[in-house]
């Protein structure tokens, strides 16, 4: 077990908490829970090892395997596959000794082999494999090198190979951040049949409900463990803190008391005693400290300016890349009262559909109607790649906003979505992801649409900031279209459910629990007929016999065949990949560039506007060629399934 005995830490001088004591037993599921800036990823480092105690000590068993996902990626150069089986490290040394049986003698050999079988070797591919299914790889990318993966899915890989290790402990930092819903509830299967102990950071409390059976709170520089789950340990706390509250409020009544006394009678010589004894009694008296909730955020959306209905219709809609067909005849009407939530599973095409709906995709067939009063609110993940990293939230909010409007009510409302004192005027390059993607809603809020359009916009937003876009949804008084990991947000939010499935966008009749009942029926019958869970509906083609009873002539030429077809397909991915890679590096000197100072004085403006217009290009020439390669990738991986 982990034994916390009087554990202090501090960070930077600060202590984070103080003189804490508890065991944390083999087996048990712990969610790790508190504001931003608690001591979270502190305590981390402290089971890791990596961080020493100020005070007391923790302590874990020293032949525990310990599993910790990282942030960053390093062997880049590695097939995914391989990556992911690495995370086993026993198996990976064993394999990689194999490899080379000439360096081993044969006691060795036999002793590998035996520890191999013993560690289930020859199951390990297949279930690094399982894992990256799971976690929505299509099966030709396990053998595409890390390099060739934007950030997010990297973190997925991350995942799968931190899910790889036969761990005693494993320790996950926001592990459904680059998830989507389907994933996520896969991921929450996959930690319920964890053995070992699970330590969790996350901000997905339906993901907490579902997975822990311990919660450990950091508040007021204290550790304090709960029995019980996210919502039992949300009761347990509020109950506590009442009856501090109530103990507070008394405690100052007895002090009042106690002091008025004193005052009065200090001075008389038949008192003085009395009044001493009070004065001892107040000062063995232990002060309390009041009941402490954390200051939630409180923002809500500005009324539309104006309003029509229809604002947004589909009709007939085919939408895709090129070519390449993802949803086919899509008959969607938003009007103001929409509260639409998309459900899928991964490569479903619902980020499509959010494209389309947008006007960044153009359609296939059918129609776009859009009122002449539509005004979009569209978040999405690159949302936040897009705001100027120079600028402050003051500045970009001021850009935006009418220049009569006070410099007072634009720092009130910076500071409903958290930014007070200097982060307003702080250029943005500095900020977290949480705090990008709040001034990325905040300057969405601004702009007063009638229509917000929402693609997993609580990624990087803590608990508290998930409960008020959840409140301000729900006050909301234009549409909404959304696609979310959080249940707890499309559930309070939506009240129409859109499935997009192979190749089609329906009605969902039921809830998010007849989703999830859904969803794992849907693999269950995709595997038993060989088709791959997470595949869009292109690559679901009735599986065909394998050639491998043919000879091996017959199998030379049938691979060269095979090679030739793809060719064409595959030059086109390396030209995307070549194209990215030029981009890449002008990207970042740009970004080099735009942080020096002298480039901001008034003689140098027009250097600085032509360097932000060439950003905002290459930008937009880097996100087009991730789009090609992406349908380039489902089209190799739609010829390669037919084979």
């Amino acid at each position: 077990m982990i034994q916390l005995d009087q554990l202090s830490i501090r960070r930077g001088g600060r202590v984070l908490f103080q003189k804490a004591s508890m065991q944390l037993h083999p087996g048990w599921k712990i969610g790790l829970t508190g504001v931003n800036g608690a001591g979270k990823s502190t305590l981390f480092a402290a089971f890791l090892g990596e961080l020493g105690a100020d005070e007391g000590s923790l302590t874990r068993p020293a032949v525990w395997t310990v599993a910790h996902m990282a942030q960053e990626i390093k062997a880049l150069d590695m097939k995914a596959i391989d990556f992911v089986l690495s995370g086993d490290e026993e198996y990976w040394e064993i394999q990689n000794k194999l490899d080379h049986p000439e360096n081993l003698s044969n006691d060795e050999l036999a002793h590998l082999y035996g520890r191999f079988d013993e560690i289930h070797g020859y199951s390990a591919a297949a279930k690094a494999s399982q894992l990256m299914a799971g976690l929505g790889f299509f099966e030709h990318q396990s053998q595409l090198d890390v390099s060739s993966f934007s950030g997010g899915w990297r973190m997925r890989l991350n995942l799968a190979r931190t899910l790889m290790s036969r761990s005693d402990l494993l320790l996950l930092d926001e592990p459904t951040n680059h998830l989507d819903l389907d994933a996520i509830l896969w991921l929450e299967d996959w930690l319920k049949a964890y053995e070992g102990t699970l330590v969790l950071i996350s901000h997905d409390r339906d993901f907490l409900d579902a997975i822990t059976d311990h919660i450990l709170h950091i508040e007021n520089q204290e550790l304090t463990l709960y029995t019980g789950n996210y919502s039992t340990f949300e009761r347990t706390r509020s109950e506590r803190l009442a009856q501090q509250q109530q103990a507070y409020e008394k405690q100052l009544e007895t002090r009042a008391h106690l002091q008025k006394y004193i005052d009065r009678f200090k001075a008389q010589a038949t008192k003085a005693k009395q009044a001493q004894s009070r004065i001892k009694q107040l000062e063995r008296m232990q002060e309390l400290s009041a009941a402490h909730v954390d200051t939630p955020f409180t923002f809500s959306f500005r009324e539309p300016s104006k309003m029509s209905s229809p604002l947004l219709e589909l009709e007939s809609a085919d939408i895709g890349y090129g070519d390449k067909l993802i949803v086919t005849n899509v008959n969607l009407q938003i009007t103001p009262t929409s509260r639409i939530g998309l459900l899928g599973m991964n490569g479903a095409g619902k980020s499509t559909l959010i494209k389309s709906l947008v006007g960044d995709l153009p359609l296939l067939a059918g129609l776009r109607k859009a009122s002449e009063l539509l005004n979009i609110g569209y978040f999405a993940q690159h949302q936040m790649d897009a705001l100027d990293g120079n600028a402050s939230p003051m500045l970009q909010l001021a850009r935006i906003a009418d220049p009569k409007i006070s410099e007072a009510s634009l720092r009130s409302f910076l500071g409903s979505f958290g930014f007070s004192g200097e982060r307003m005027d702080t250029p943005s390059e500095s900020f977290s992801g949480g705090e990008r993607a709040r001034l990325a809603l905040a300057l969405i809020v601004w702009q007063r649409p009638n229509v917000l359009i929402l693609d997993e916009p609580t990624n990087h937003l803590d608990l508290d900031m998930r409960h008020a876009l959840t409140m301000a949804l729900q006050d909301f008084e234009g549409a909404v279209v959304l696609v979310s990991h959080e249940r707890q947000l499309i559930a309070s939010v939506c009240d129409e459910l859109l499935l997009v499935h192979q190749g089609t966008c329906r009605d969902f009749d039921g809830d998010l629990t007849a989703y999830a009942e859904w969803l794992r029926q849907a693999r269950i019958d995709m595997m038993k007929n060989g088709q791959q869970p997470t595949a869009p509906i292109q690559s679901q083609v009735e599986v065909k016999p394998t050639i491998s009873k043919l000879d091996k002539e017959a199998q030379r030429k049938e691979a060269a065949r095979q090679r030739e077809l793809s060719r064409p397909i595959r030059k086109n991915i390396e030209k995307c990949e070549s194209q990215m890679e030029k981009l890449q590096p002008r990207l970042q000197e740009i970004e080099t560039l735009l942080g020096d100072s002298s480039l901001y004085d008034a003689e140098r403006k027009q250097d600085l506007l032509k360097l932000m217009d060439e950003q905002n290009q290459l930008k937009a020439k880097l996100e087009q060629t991730e789009e090609d390669m992406l349908g380039l990738m489902m089209e190799l991986e739609e010829l390669e399934s037919s084979f």
